[in-house]
């Protein structure tokens, strides 16, 4: 069997581009925030993979006339696999001693299907919950991409031979393939871009809507090599140009342009993903027209060479490191840049002694067959492993000790059992209705999860014989009459501003003699949004109602906090994580919202703004744990127990009398 390997002449500006395309990943992962968009380093590498692997294909196919697809599949393993299962070792050994019992399940899934390249499909399909961690909590998101280049690696050779037609004796094969990368590319990126609409997760995490990029790098190789590059050749061209060279410095400047504009709160990928996709592939055409000059000259820098040829083993070991550092030391600029620096010494460590090592052994191709056997074979050890793990996480978290901070994930208002509240799923309004529906009074508690939090501290204040209390609420929907980007479902939240108003409006028509609004207080929104939006909102009901009670958001904590109490649990020896389960309560931009939401409020005389952060957390500090109660039921929502110990206080906030009392109403 033709054991051969074909490669491509070394380009110094796509060792760059990988560098660039890492160093943005990473900044935008560590919290640099003037380069929030730096995640479109992703698609950079998708653009270059779809340009090396049609190039080596395409080699190969124009000398013999057909593919060795076991040759093409283990040196692609024999590349991959390794660095891939030394981090998933490394990290799964660490998450296991360093994670409570309660968060260590859904790493063990998604450690399960990286360690088969599936892990993008897992995110695509991972069904949301509100009260569940969201995927960026996740030690092994990032594998997601390896999944996606996986899968292209899985079907491009076959579709390569197929849409070259080698057997075919007549013919431009070369221009078959152009028509079939333009057929591959626009179908894919109109997908994409409807999908990103209606379906955002399965367009940012499934390989058929991100083919299109990869589709461009075939492109950008089928379009700008010559014939001669078949041979390996990869001299300089004829006719450089000035438009060769300023489509080069275009095209970073549309990856830097992406970086710095893009952020969490836009729809991705759809069409903003063309800036970074297209600015790659003007990169390494401009290479190609005029090889060591302008952009590439730029991009063959010695740093750059150095941080490119680490670029995969800097992508595995920098989010577990993030991750994994921050749950237990915090977060700060400071400890983001040691965490970084530590990353990278892994990553050249790895790519040291692990990944070159291994990528030249010639053993994995003498024999493709049983590489690639065996290779699957260790993958499939891998997932069992994990899958044990998982079940083992099942047992742990179980035990009786850990059962009290289990519980205290699930300890939420009973409203949630009932249809007031269906999140993101409708923009219907629907009541929860307490107390006699012929009382003389009506208090109506409106708000997000923040504000259904309050239900058992409201419900105590105004369980009284001349008091029915309503609820309605809309989990993530804050009490700000603005439009919003929901990043947790990758687009904007209608169903919240269809809600909010035929919500405020019914209340109106209610006319409760009380209202009582709660949201977050860390929502996106700019001082002039958060005043303007909330007068809005209190300008419909404040004519309808007596008062109205805005309640000050609960601090947010930087850590789960039955997770960071179940860790000490599970292993004393780790004392050092989060310190003592505490946190700061108060922080510039909390105090900020607090001062708008009084701004908005001092605009009408029956308003009023509560804050009862001093009885959350004493003395300007949160506790998880608080006089034999679990105060968060994660980093922050409260309890339902811990909440309803707070009825007397919020009832004296709301100037009622006690609950045995019945003439006692606010003022």
């Amino acid at each position: 069997m033709d054991s051969r390997e074909y490669r491509l002449g070394y380009r110094g500006d796509i060792e760059g581009l990988r560098a660039l395309a890492i160093l943005l990943v990473v900044a935008a992962h560590a919290g640099v925030p003037w380069l929030a968009g730096g995640f479109v380093g992703v698609d950079v590498f998708f653009v270059l993979s779809g340009y090396l692997i049609t190039g080596l294909l395409l080699q190969e196919i124009a000398k013999t006339g057909r593919l060795q697809f076991a040759n093409f599949y283990a040196r692609r393993l024999r590349r991959l696999l390794p660095a891939l299962l030394l981090m998933l070792l490394c990290t799964c050994l660490f998450a296991l001693v360093a994670l409570a019992p309660g968060e260590q399940g859904s790493q063990a899934v998604a450690a399960a299907t990286a360690s088969v390249w599936f892990s993008n499909i897992h995110f695509a399909f991972a069904k949301l919950d509100y009260f569940s961690p969201g995927a960026a909590s996740n030690l092994f998101l990032h594998t997601w991409s390896l999944g996606v280049e996986e899968q292209f690696y899985l079907v491009w050779p076959a579709l390569m031979l197929l849409a070259f037609g080698a057997w075919r004796s007549t013919g431009n094969h070369v221009q078959r393939l152009k028509v079939t990368m333009l057929a591959i590319a626009a179908i894919s990126l109109l997908c994409c871009i409807v999908l990103t609409r209606t379906a955002p997760q399965m367009a940012f995490y499934m390989m058929p809507l991100r083919a299109w990029q990869f589709a461009a790098g075939a492109m950008a190789w089928l379009y700008f090599n010559s014939t001669n590059d078949l041979q390996g050749n990869n001299q300089a061209r004829s006719n450089p140009s000035l438009i060769a060279r300023g489509a080069g410095w275009l095209g970073l400047g549309l990856i830097v342009v992406a970086a710095v504009w893009f952020d969490a709160n836009m729809a991705y990928p759809g069409w903003r993903s063309l800036l970074p996709t297209l600015g790659a592939a003007m990169i390494v055409a401009a290479g190609v027209r005029e090889p060591g000059k302008g952009i590439s000259r730029t991009l063959s820098w010695q740093p750059l060479q150095i941080v490119g040829r680490v670029s995969y083993s800097w992508y595995l070991w920098h989010w577990p490191v993030l991750l994994l550092g921050g749950a237990l030391m915090g977060t700060s600029p400071a400890r983001q840049a040691g965490l970084v620096a530590l990353s990278f010494l892994l990553a050249m460590g790895s790519y040291r002694w692990v990944e070159s090592p291994i990528r030249h052994q010639a053993r994995w191709i003498a024999r493709p067959g049983v590489a690639v056997l065996a290779a699957m074979a260790v993958m499939l050890v891998a997932n069992v492993l994990c899958i044990t793990w998982y079940n083992a996480t099942t047992t742990w978290a179980n035990s009786p000790a850990q059962q009290r901070y289990a519980q205290a994930h699930v300890d939420a208002p009973v409203i949630y059992a009932m249809p007031c509240d269906d999140w993101y799923h409708s923009d219907a309004v629907r009541f929860c209705a307490f107390g006699p529906s012929d009382a003389k009074h009506t208090v109506v508690l409106m708000g997000d999860s923040i504000g259904a939090q309050w239900f058992p501290a409201v419900a105590e204040v105004f369980n009284r014989p001349d008091w029915r209390l309503l609820v309605l609420t809309k989990s993530s929907c804050p009490m700000v009459d603005e439009p919003m980007f929901y990043p947790r479902i990758g687009r904007d939240y209608v169903e919240c501003s269809t809600w909010r108003k035929n919500a405020s409006r019914q209340v109106a028509g209610l006319r409760p003699d009380i209202v009582i609004l709660g949201s977050i207080q860390t929502s996106n929104f700019s001082q002039t949004q958060w005043v303007e939006g909330t007068a809005r909102l209190l300008k419909v009901i404040s004519g309808s109602v007596d008062h109205i009670y805005i309640l000050r958001g609960t601090p947010h904590l930087p850590f789960d906090g039955p997770n960071c109490l179940a860790s000490k649990n599970w292993l004393p020896w780790l004392r050092f994580r989060q310190g003592t389960c505490q946190a700061p309560a108060f922080s510039k931009s909390d105090n900020d919202v607090y001062q708008w939401l009084q701004e908005a409020g001092s605009r009408f005389d029956n308003v009023s703004v509560l804050d009862l952060n001093g009885a959350i957390c004493p003395n300007g500090m949160c506790h998880a744990e608080q006089d034999g109660m679990v105060v968060f039921r994660d980093s922050q929502h409260m309890t339902a127990t811990f909440t309803g110990s707070l009825g007397k206080e919020l009832g004296q906030r709301l100037n009622m009398g006690s609950a045995s009392d019945p003439s006692g109403q606010a003022q």
